[in-house]
């Protein structure tokens, strides 16, 4: 089939690169011209495991290719997908759906013939409606289908995600179009992914509240270990205790210092908005940004309260920056909030992370970065645990105390286990035990 993908930003490129890998002929479409000269090139716009290769291989194989002009790819596409950004508005939370209206229009003026027009982007319910009205107006002589199909991919394992789905939601009323999306998905046919087929609306708000859930269930249990430090109980050992039970489940129950990225802020902002709009409040998803906002300036102070009494004039390490590994997105990522916690209170931050130094530097100019953990930790009056890298889960734990100047480690994710850290001579804090 033949795919034109709107937006070659994180989704657009996984999913037309992905599509391509399955088969099928892609065109990447992105108005930033310095950003398809880069990909023409063979150089990523995003860290993401695996999608260098992926990206070459298919552009190799003649599958996938990246233009600026949406106009000649459009023309003649089975499926054109709307990948743009959808960032919270300023001012109000909502979130700025000006690209995908910008896209629709485009998209109108350059149709040639019966398509279906693809909502990839994380939109509000009735964003599908109006995108349908938009293309209904501009060019009522040609038969144009609106469907929704969410993605469900996490940074950092985002080719398995698209390649081995949870399932597959599809929202449209509409046969013709379910016959050419289960044309577009059939490559994963023998992998048995599910397909869900529901309305539209339906499918836009699947989205959103997959991913308040999921932000529910890490607010929940960073709550829970503020618990088990105030009464002396173990929240690895709670985690397990409930993640066992196969109703809750295990994932998301990892204690930290809170969510970040570039969906869960910005969509459970969007569904209280929406909620908002039709009179239909969400208080556990208000209650949940409300204590992850507080959690991230919490773990500042976590941190700032092992340096002892008197923090002013302290060095402390930040062993990483992104929100989580193998990606280097920093947006929301707690390391902000921590960062500027210790820097109000006249610490110097030294900082390093396998991926994020250039997108964290351009936000935080202010901070120290260095080639690696040792590095950073050398002179050092605590070094901090922020993000879960694999680099980070091997330190030589010895090494590491003797070049700093008070050995404490603060380990925000629990990677390490309280006798190795404090027998290699640390003072050790942890979360939730």
């Amino acid at each position: 089939m033949r795919i034109t993908m709107i937006g070659s930003g994180y989704v657009g490129l996984v999913s037309g690169a992905c599509f391509a890998d399955f088969g099928h002929d892609v065109i990447c479409v992105d108005k930033d011209e310095g950003k398809i000269a880069a990909l023409e090139a063979g150089r990523m716009p995003i860290y993401e495991p695996g999608l260098e290769a992926l990206v070459a291989t298919n552009v190799a194989a003649g599958r996938l290719t990246f233009t600026t002009d949406l106009a000649a790819s459009v023309a003649g596409a089975d499926a054109i997908f709307i990948a743009v950004g959808t960032p919270s508005r300023r001012g109000d939370g909502h979130a700025d759906l000006s690209y995908v209206f910008a896209a629709t229009e485009e998209i109108a003026a350059a149709v040639t013939g019966p398509t279906v027009v693809v909502t990839k982007s994380t939109v509000p319910v009735g964003t599908g409606d109006k995108v349908e009205a938009i293309l209904r107006e501009k060019r009522p002589d040609v038969a144009v289908a609106v469907v929704s199909n969410p993605e469900f991919l996490r940074e950092g394992a985002a080719i398995g995600d698209f390649k081995r789905p949870d399932r597959i939601v599809i929202g449209t009323d509409d046969e013709a179009a379910r016959k050419v999306m289960r044309g577009v998905y059939r490559p994963l046919y023998l992998n048995e992914s599910p397909i869900l087929f529901t309305g539209r609306r339906t499918s836009e708000l699947i989205k959103y509240a997959a991913n308040a859930f999921l932000a529910t269930k890490i607010t929940f249990i960073n709550e829970i270990a503020d618990l088990c430090e105030a009464v002396g109980a173990n929240v690895q050992d709670v985690s397990r205790g409930i993640g066992l039970d196969n109703r809750i489940g295990a994932k998301f129950l990892h204690a930290g210092p809170g969510y970040g990225g570039s969906c869960f802020p910005k969509d459970t902002l969007a569904l209280l908005k929406t909620a908002e709009d039709f009179e239909s409040p969400v208080h556990i998803v208000e209650a949940v940004v409300k204590v992850n906002d507080s959690r991230k300036r919490a773990m500042g102070r976590k941190v700032l309260h092992a340096l002892g009494d008197s923090p002013k004039g302290k060095t402390v390490a930040l062993l990483g920056l992104t929100f989580k590994p193998n990606t280097d997105d920093m947006r929301d990522a707690p390391s902000i909030a921590i960062a500027q916690a210790l820097r109000d209170a006249g610490v110097t931050v030294r900082a390093y992370d396998p991926e994020g130094i250039e997108p964290a530097r351009r936000m935080m100019p202010e901070l120290t970065y260095c080639k690696d953990a040792y590095e950073a930790a050398a002179g050092a009056d605590a070094v901090v645990i922020v993000t879960e890298w694999d680099a980070f889960r091997a330190l030589d734990l010895p090494k590491l105390a003797s070049i700093m100047t008070a050995p404490v480690l603060v380990d925000l994710r629990n990677v390490y286990r309280r006798d190795d850290v404090e027998g290699a001579g640390f003072a050790y804090t942890a979360v939730g035990r």
